[in-house]
């Protein structure tokens, strides 16, 4: 993405669309916290892909959600085209389990509860997290 410190909607999501647009097939996409917001909105105006596991939306109404990204608000509600999985927890100071739930359902998106792992990132504990490698597989079956 253009500028990590910086986050801008319509940047990260002309740079995705660019990426995508530049593949012979159709890719899987694996995404990320700020990540999920922007490919839902790329979706939400037809972006396509193979497959997309979404990793740790964030909710932008979340007091830990940071001001900088404020662009990516509100999050998209259209059902995404395409396969999906949102990856949650129940401990995430980024979004309550209760909004991973209706973002997935919303998307149309298969739900995987993690349980209480944080942000689900690298002081998560996860190591090379070969269950998050598993959802991946199971989404592309």
């Amino acid at each position: 993405m253009p500028d990590w410190d910086r986050p801008e909607l319509e940047s990260w999501v002309s740079t995705l669309d660019i990426a995508v647009s530049s593949t012979a097939q159709a890719p899987v996409i694996v995404a990320h916290s700020l990540g999920c917001l922007a490919v839902a909105h790329w979706a939400a105006r037809g972006g396509r892909a193979r497959a997309a596991l979404l990793v740790a939306v964030p909710d932008p109404k979340s007091p830990a959600f940071p001001a900088v990204a404020r662009s990516f608000a509100p999050v998209p509600q259209a059902p995404i085209p395409f396969p999906t999985r949102v990856v949650a927890s129940h401990d995430d100071d980024y979004c309550g389990f209760a909004f991973a739930e209706r973002c997935a359902k919303a998307w149309g998106s298969a739900l995987t509860d993690l349980g209480k792992c944080g942000h689900i990132n690298a002081e998560s504990n996860l190591g090379e997290w070969r269950a998050g490698r598993e959802l991946l597989a199971q989404l592309l079956r």
